[in-house]
């Protein structure tokens, strides 16, 4: 398939400024794939649709004020946008600067809370690694700020740009399937006998990196993930007893069918750079919740391998017609 088969026209005033309120408010596509059926609803109606048995998995990474503000040796002002502390080497971050050309090797940036960081390497995809002098985790709060994508214009309160079962600190983007949820649906799905288990992906800037040349020399950047071993046994036996696993998100999708090691789901730290687009042969997720995504990106072409191409472009032209919210303060899709 070619970039050209994921674009479709979206009128700027359907791309959603600021969320829902309350988050269970927005609006539900409801995408039906055996038979192609259409429904729309909000998205409070969820355990509707969900049975007993049904495990749902949650991504509980926490984003982090990752947009910081230095100054080089020369005073000149200087944007860091952190991406991901390099494992096994505390203190040693990914980060995208800008204007990067005006910080040398070895170079020293100066924060406005004392803290400093020194440019020790350039990295192939164009990013640099710094060195923290200091605890980073704690000037983070004093000196960051939530990066936005750049489509949200208007003013967003961080805790909107989070969900409300975020714990675990590290991604630069939220994982925004999960913003739709409060914890009274949280309660109500739980209460009805379905399973709600975690993992935990942390979202860097590369999951939006833009798709420009054939789909097959694409590479996505390597994202830190962790399965907690009760996770790994609930989704191995429900996939034993063919109950059904519902994700909640295109990073948790990517999680499970990176950890499935075809009999059975891996408990761990890994990191992924799985680029799903149609002809993959899904495993683990049998459900998908999702918002609608930007064109020709690699999440549309995740969820047209899950749902099939031609519907996901009839869902897309119908979303537009019928006006839903897109991208990640906008409305959501279950797919079944």
């Amino acid at each position: 398939m070619d970039l050209e088969d994921f674009d479709y026209h979206l009128p700027p005033e359907l791309i959603a400024q600021k969320g829902a309120e309350p988050r269970d408010a927005s609006r539900l596509m409801v995408v039906h794939r055996q038979s192609g059926r259409l429904e729309h609803r909000i998205f409070r109606d969820l355990p509707q649709y969900l049975r007993p048995g049904d495990v749902l998995v949650l991504n509980e990474s926490k984003v982090i004020p990752a947009r910081i503000f230095a100054k080089n040796p020369h005073g000149t002002p200087i944007e860091v946008l952190l991406v991901r502390e390099k494992p096994d080497h505390p203190g040693y971050w990914e980060a995208l600067l800008r204007p990067a050309r005006r910080v040398k090797l070895g170079q020293t940036l100066s924060f406005s809370s004392g803290l400093t960081a020194t440019l020790e390497g350039l990295e192939p995809d164009g990013s640099r690694v710094l060195r923290f002098h200091g605890n980073l985790w704690e000037h983070l709060e004093q000196i960051g700020q939530t990066p936005l994508p750049p489509y949200i214009q208007a003013p967003v309160e961080p805790e909107r740009y989070q969900t409300v079962y975020a714990r675990t600190p590290g991604s630069v983007a939220a994982p925004t399937a999960g913003l739709h949820f409060t914890p009274r649906l949280l309660e109500q799905v739980r209460n009805m006998g379905v399973e709600i288990h975690c993992i935990t992906l942390h979202v860097g800037p590369g999951t939006f990196k833009p798709v420009r040349g054939p789909l097959e020399q694409h590479t996505l950047h390597q994202e830190p993930y962790e399965v907690p071993p009760e996770t790994a046994q609930a989704i191995s036996q429900a996939k034993t007893e063919g109950r059904r696993v519902v994700a909640v998100g295109t990073t948790v999708v990517r999680t499970l069918e990176t950890a499935w090691d075809g009999k059975e789901l891996r408990a761990g730290r890994g990191e992924t750079q799985l680029f799903i687009r149609p002809g993959f042969r899904y495993q683990v997720v049998d459900a998908l919740i999702t918002n609608f995504h930007l064109p020709r990106s690699t999440l549309l072409m995740l969820v047209s391998a899950f749902m099939g191409h031609a519907l996901m472009k009839q869902a897309y032209q119908v979303a537009v017609e019928e006006g839903y919210r897109f991208y990640s303060l906008g409305d959501a899709m279950l797919i079944l």
